[in-house]
């Protein structure tokens, strides 16, 4: 059975999103300057933390994916309310500068991953399913690329092959043991995975902020792009595995390669 009428344009609608400008672009038209002037003030050292930064952040978002929302859907996101909190921790943190970075991408990767389960449950998603929540988590690494992806490699099934055995056997293992030990060789592949592409996003979001003359504002405006690109590719992915329940993998798969 092929998709048809409004299963079809929701298909369309999840591929624009999941294919939209990437998070430097949204930065750079925010800003009206050259990303690399902010590459430029980062310190030299800075670029080996990033990867720590970003596991630690998602490590913490883990912590919090195996609590319980509830599975109980609703027909809308809280989007607005999450943008707000994310524009009042990147303030925050923009009074501070770069050593704030990691306070700040601890709070807005919480605030962040609650947005994508709620997205995720508006889009009929059983948000207290293992599986499920490991989905959540999985909208980070669709923002960003490795540094040995190519083109073909971003694209959003691509990526979601890449990362299908450490989501599988992540959810396993939370499964069999009802909670989270951050050591365990399953969680450490998930998270490293995640991380290479999430990290690149927070390379992008750090050359922003370090751009001396934006301070709190400034802080306030790149979560808020920050967050939006994140809710963006969230929608996608739930829109899409939505329509994959209802038609099966294979078959939206061809259809949205086709679009």
């Amino acid at each position: 059975m092929g998709l048809t009428g409004t299963d079809l344009e929701d298909l369309k609608y999840a591929k624009t999103l999941l294919a939209e400008p990437s998070m430097t672009a949204k930065v750079i038209n925010m800003l009206g300057m050259p990303f690399e002037k902010g590459m430029g003030y980062l310190p030299k050292t800075w670029h080996g933390q990033i990867q720590k930064v970003t596991e630690k952040a998602l490590n913490r978002a883990l912590d919090f994916a195996v609590i319980s929302m509830g599975k109980r859907g609703r027909k809308t996101s809280a989007d607005t309310f999450h943008k707000i909190a994310a524009a009042t921790s990147g303030g925050v943190g923009g009074l501070f500068g770069l050593p704030a970075l990691g306070f700040d991408l601890s709070i807005s990767t919480i605030i962040m991953l609650r947005s994508i389960m709620d997205i995720a449950r508006s889009e009929g998603e059983d948000v207290s399913a293992v599986e499920a929540r490991l989905a959540c988590l999985e909208v980070f690494a669709l923002g960003g690329r490795s540094g040995e992806d190519d083109a073909m490699e971003t694209s959003y099934y691509a990526v979601r092959a890449a990362l299908s055995k450490a989501v599988s056997d992540a959810a396993g293992y939370i499964a069999q043991r009802g909670a989270v030990d951050r050591s365990a060789p399953a969680l450490l592949r998930l998270i490293s995975q995640i991380g290479s592409r999430f990290g690149v996003v927070v390379s992008e979001k750090a050359a922003a902020s370090a751009i001396p003359v934006l301070g709190a504002a400034g802080g306030s405006m790149i979560n808020t792009v920050f967050l939006d690109h994140f809710q963006d590719m969230a929608r996608g992915h739930f829109i899409v595995r939505r329509l994959e329940r209802t038609y099966g993998k294979d078959v939206v798969q061809a259809r949205y390669e086709s679009i």
